[in-house]
């Protein structure tokens, strides 16, 4: 009903608003992002050749965000709309007809639940499949080359720079992955906790476990039986470190570590990043960097 709503009101003010909108330059095409990954990768590969937005505002929660009407008249405005599929955007489909759409999901390996590690917490809320697929950098390479292939469909006279650039960070995203493969060999712990599960994928790649406080949900509750048995947990197995992301409440983490004699801090998936990010210059690489510092000193990695 909200997506239908939304609608609406979109088309109502297509209607009303026959002021035709100008992009950065009427050469440029304009071209609409939903995460910060998929962001970070179009970026690289076109420069300044794409008038590059994302439409989920930074600071805001993918989960939980619904596009408003003024949000949707620049998305149409597009020569493209890249977004993450797999369920992450429930509004994001509904879009595809109106804009030329990539949905990335079709592109990479899935995990289906009971494929992933989840935090056997029996949250998992009728979603099959994990979204954050982007966060093993083997589906980044997927990702970055099904975004290769469209780029190149509206810009055919950038060839030469988008697939110059689409090899250079692809050796980046390869680099990422043999670091997070050496250090993450070394560890004396393989497992995690979490507030939310949205490091499946990372975990599966590197042999690592996660325990998390809801499952593929960063808005479900969790039991009190869930919430004690992380707590034991904590304390059997003598876990130093326990994790929340930057756009979700740390009070349940928070308790779980004040019971528990545990340290908080943050990882990013990457879905999103903080405004206080962007102003820094933050990119996947240097954000991976920064979750494998933290996740090599949780688990005692040498």
């Amino acid at each position: 009903m909200i997506i239908i709503a939304i609608l609406i009101i979109f088309t109502a003010v297509t209607f009303l608003d026959t002021t035709p909108s100008t992009p950065e330059s009427e050469s440029t095409p304009r071209v609409a992002v939903s995460t910060f990954a998929l962001y970070d990768a179009v970026r690289h590969l076109a420069g300044d050749k794409v008038d590059l937005f994302m439409i989920v505002p930074f600071g805001v929660d993918v989960h939980s965000f619904e596009p408003t009407p003024k949000e949707l008249a620049r998305l149409s405005d597009s020569a493209l709309f890249i977004y993450s599929g797999a369920g992450l955007e429930p509004w994001a489909s509904s879009f595809s007809k109106i804009v030329k759409a990539l949905d990335i999901s079709k592109s990479v390996e899935l995990r289906h639940l009971e494929e992933a590690h989840e935090a056997h917490s029996g949250h998992h809320h009728g979603e099959k499949i994990d979204p954050h697929y982007w966060l093993d950098m083997a589906n980044m390479v997927l990702a970055t080359r099904a975004i290769e292939k469209t780029l190149l469909e509206i810009l055919p006279e950038e060839k030469e720079t988008v697939q110059k650039n689409t090899e250079a960070y692809i050796r980046q995203l390869e680099s990422i992955d043999r670091r997070y493969e050496e250090k993450l060999s070394t560890c004396k712990s393989k497992q995690i906790i979490v507030n939310h599960n949205a490091f499946g994928y990372l975990a599966h790649r590197y042999s690592f476990e996660v325990h998390a406080l809801t499952g593929l949900s960063p808005e479900a509750m969790p039991s009190a039986k869930t919430m004690a048995r992380l707590i034991d947990m904590v304390r059997s197995e003598q876990i130093g470190t326990i994790f929340f992301e930057s756009f979700v409440s740390d009070r349940l983490i928070s308790n779980i570590a004040a019971e528990s004699g545990a340290k908080v801090d943050v990882l990013q998936p990457l879905a999103n990043i903080t405004a206080d990010e962007v102003e820094q210059g933050a990119d996947l690489e240097s954000l991976m960097m920064k979750n494998l510092q933290r996740l090599s000193t949780a688990m005692e990695c040498e």
